[in-house]
């Protein structure tokens, strides 16, 4: 992997920048702890970051590029969240200080104008160099390239026009400290501000003048408030409701910083992403998600891929020191001190080169970052198979075919492997990437141990009592108040605890769930469903054993002799076959798992094992040619449908295979898991039945069941099922025209309703259709029943 990564920043795709980081004075260690997811959700609503800006936010610990660097070995001074001393400076943080800076002209002296600038962190004003003002607001127009004299430190601070500045919040008028926020970062490298840091790892103000030099922030932003107060450049505060970004572990508030980190180059590998998609080269089902592949990809910025923990891939970049008397040390953020190789002594050799200086006068230091898990993660298409080495594996098994894979990571892993894979391979990792559905609660929650609505696999196999279900939660690292409130949930969703369902009934109902692109609200209810769906499996196989008997020999051709029964069982088991053909060729797994079920449940067992009992009731009928011939297709439909299940019930389907008799032929398959699966043909090879018939532009197979099919309730079944399927296609037609629908309904709601009216449609042509068929042969006085191509 080293050599991986040599190649890498060989290539000059990565670079050293300073953006801003989040520090905590409180949490010492930073691989021994998790101090900042809660700060990353309050800071993403507080800032409301768009989508490419937290295109960085890859890690539990960071927010919008925002990143830490402490050294495993670093301790920091203790900082109380609210000292007792500090609340009345605390209240600002909740709070809008007005503040004057007086205006100066070209000559350095004072103008009788002045500026007004507000801010809720009133020591960071320290670390200004610059003020903005929107281009647009007539109140500053004619301030558009002035200076403003700062209060402390007599620095000239640029006026600058930029259009983040909201003109209705304060003043309008907005100091700017690239060192201390990520808005002003930004806004100060448009502009080209001076980057100012006042804080150092312990808190402490650091590069101000005296008398604040060396005080705790707090500290800081009682003395700077007097100060102003002093000179009579405060104005007055302002109450401002705020969201503070706290550390979750710690309390304390959460600081920004400026660290250098490790960066890659990412706008020409992007757009090659990008337009794999718009070429039809890469394929991402469901279709609706290349449009948030387009959104990150088409807005991508610098890949941070520096992290500060005590494992992974360490970055190899070494950092030089020369022992020659007279050379000047380097600095940490100068590229020019830095050189990379697969091994030290090749990174020693190219020093040794760079500098024109024998390698003995030269002592390296590897960056102790660590390279980010998603960096790692892209290589594994490649990795896996022995790359850089061009082994055999690599060239036979590079590229794939087909990833599966979360929505949720669309961008952090789908797109960087694919970025990954162009540039190094020149060639795509894969040809499609279908994202399967994120698992949610019941309620439509995400799973939290908090919440107590954590469903593990395991216990919906094996199932689990309440009351180990709360000894899970008082093992876990849950402090008393929530595993109190996880209780209270696991009661109210369980109070019974978690019945024993089995492996087979859990992977049929998430391949139920699974709708394209939407979320999966897990019921534990349904996945007993289908618990009692493989009860009823097992019991229909042990009634076939028996009609079936010991000496049954299954013959692969129809003998003619086929009942109305049979052929309509055979041609319902044919269409089955075919829907899940096609479901799977769609990756519409919900359409393949109801057809299969409709047809175990609701044609074999409850019409055609109910029709053959009467058959084999009488000792006369069960050696009788009718009998031969109900016999085989029974086979038939256990066999072909045994076949269809196997793939989302594999346990069962092939306990219950291992029991029927086998067809002759030259090799007899050992297992389901290596039989070929059914296309909806075989089970009429050799026979012809039915008629083929044109009806209103629609071909159909009319198929005999004189007798068995009463038309009139069929009519009376399915005109109800008509008109609910027009009233809802109605309702989400009228919804979905609405002049703001679009704009205003979640992408994944808009989704949904355009799945459903997609599926709606056929199902009202199919079902007025048989409407119409039962009708006629109702009208005729003959039997018949459609199956529609």
């Amino acid at each position: 992997m080293i050599r991986v990564n040599g190649w890498w920043l060989q290539s000059g795709g990565l670079c050293l920048l300073p953006p801003p980081f989040w520090y905590c004075t409180l949490c010492c260690v930073w691989a021994l702890f998790p101090p900042l997811p809660d700060f990353c959700r309050v800071y993403t609503v507080h800032h409301q970051l768009t989508p490419k800006m937290q295109n960085h936010c890859s890690h539990p610990f960071i927010c919008s590029s925002i990143f830490l660097k402490v050294k495993p070995t670093s301790t920091f001074s203790s900082i109380s969240f609210f000292p007792p001393s500090l609340q009345g400076a605390a209240h600002h943080c909740n709070g809008i200080t007005l503040v004057c800076c007086v205006l100066i002209g070209p000559d350095m002296l004072a103008c009788d104008e002045e500026v007004i600038v507000a801010t809720t962190r009133v020591e960071t004003m320290l670390g200004d160099t610059g003020v903005a003002v929107h281009p647009d607001d007539p109140r500053y127009q004619h301030l558009h390239g002035k200076f403003v004299l700062h209060p402390f430190c007599q620095r000239r601070l640029p006026v600058v026009s930029d259009t983040f500045v909201d003109i209705s919040f304060g003043t309008g008028a907005v100091k700017i400290t690239p060192g201390h926020d990520h808005n002003d970062f930004e806004c100060g490298q448009r502009h080209k501000l001076h980057v100012v840091t006042i804080l150092d790892n312990n808190g402490c103000l650091i590069n101000v003048p005296p008398p604040f030099l060396g005080m705790k922030r707090f500290d800081g932003r009682k003395a700077v408030l007097a100060a102003l107060k002093d000179r009579g450049l405060f104005r007055e505060v302002k109450d401002n409701p705020m969201v503070v970004p706290v550390c979750s572990r710690s309390k304390d508030i959460v600081e920004p910083l400026l660290k250098p980190q490790w960066y890659v180059r990412c706008t020409e590998m992007g757009k090659e992403a990008a337009d794999t998609v718009r070429s039809g080269r890469l394929r991402i089902v469901p279709e609706t998600f290349a449009k948030t592949w387009f959104s990150w990809l088409d807005n991508i910025r610098d890949w941070c891929i520096s992290r500060q923990l005590w494992w992974g891939h360490r970055i190899p970049a070494y950092f030089v020191s020369i022992s020659e008397p007279g050379s000047p040390p380097g600095e940490d953020s100068d590229d020019a001190y830095w050189v990379s190789g697969r091994t030290q002594e090749e990174a020693l050799e190219k020093a040794a080169k760079k500098f024109g200086l024998p390698a003995s006068s030269i002592t390296l230091q590897q960056d102790g970052d660590v390279l980010d898990t998603w960096f790692s993660s892209a290589l594994f298409p490649f990795s896996i198979f022995g790359w850089p080495d061009e082994t055999e594996d690599l060239k036979v098994f590079y590229p794939g075919t087909l990833l599966e894979t979360g929505h949720d990571i669309l961008f952090f892993w789908v797109a960087r492997m694919v970025m990954l894979g162009l540039v190094l391979l020149k060639d795509l990792p894969f040809k499609e990437v279908y994202l399967h559905a994120i698992v949610r609660d019941a309620h439509g929650r995400k799973m939290s141990k908090s919440l107590g609505n954590v469903i593990d696999p395991l216990n919906v196999v094996h199932g689990i009592s309440l009351e180990d279900l709360h000894a899970q939660l008082i093992d876990g690292n849950l402090d008393a108040v929530e595993v109190e409130r996880a209780k209270q949930g696991q009661k109210a969703d369980y109070p019974d605890g978690i019945p024993e369902c089995g492996t087979d009934a859990l992977r049929f109902a998430l391949c139920a769930y699974t709708t394209q692109g939407r979320d999966i609200n897990l019921d534990v209810n349904r996945i007993l469903g289908y618990r009692h769906f493989c009860n009823k499996l097992w019991n229909a196989a042990k009634f076939s054993l028996r009609v079936l008997g010991p000496d049954f020999q299954p013959n692969p051709s129809l003998c003619g002799a086929e009942s109305d029964i049979d052929i309509w069982i055979r041609s319902r088991l044919s269409l089955t076959g075919q829907a899940c053909n096609s479901a799977f060729s769609a990756y519409d797994f919900p359409s393949a798992t109801s057809a299969i079920y409709s047809f175990w449940l609701y044609d074999l067992c409850d019409v055609f094992l109910e029709c053959l009992k009467p058959l084999f009731s009488s000792k006369c009928q069960e050696s009788s040619e009718a009998a031969t011939a109900a016999r085989q297709t029974l086979y038939t439909c256990f066999d072909v449908g045994l076949r269809l299940l196997a793939p989302f019930m594999p346990y069962i389907s092939e306990e219950l295979y291992q029991r029927l008799p086998r067809r002759p032929s030259s090799s007899s398959p050992p297992s389901i898991s290596v039989v070929s699966y059914p296309d909806g043909q075989e089970v009429f090879e050799g026979y012809g039945c039915g008629v083929c018939l044109i009806y209103n532009q629609t071909p159909a197979v009319l198929v005999l069941l004189q007798g068995v099919l009463d038309f009139t309730k069929e009519i009376a079944k399915l005109v109800p099922q008509r008109d609910q399927v027009v009233k809802t296609l109605e309702r989400l037609i009228q919804r979905r025209s609405g002049p703001e629908y679009s704009s205003k309904v979640p992408l994944h709601v808009q989704q949904n309703d355009a799945d459903k009216v997609r599926k709606l449609h056929p199902r009202d042509k199919m079902v007025t259709s048989q409407i119409l068929l039962c009708s006629l042969m109702s009208d005729i006085g003959q039997g018949h029943v459609t199956t529609f191509a």
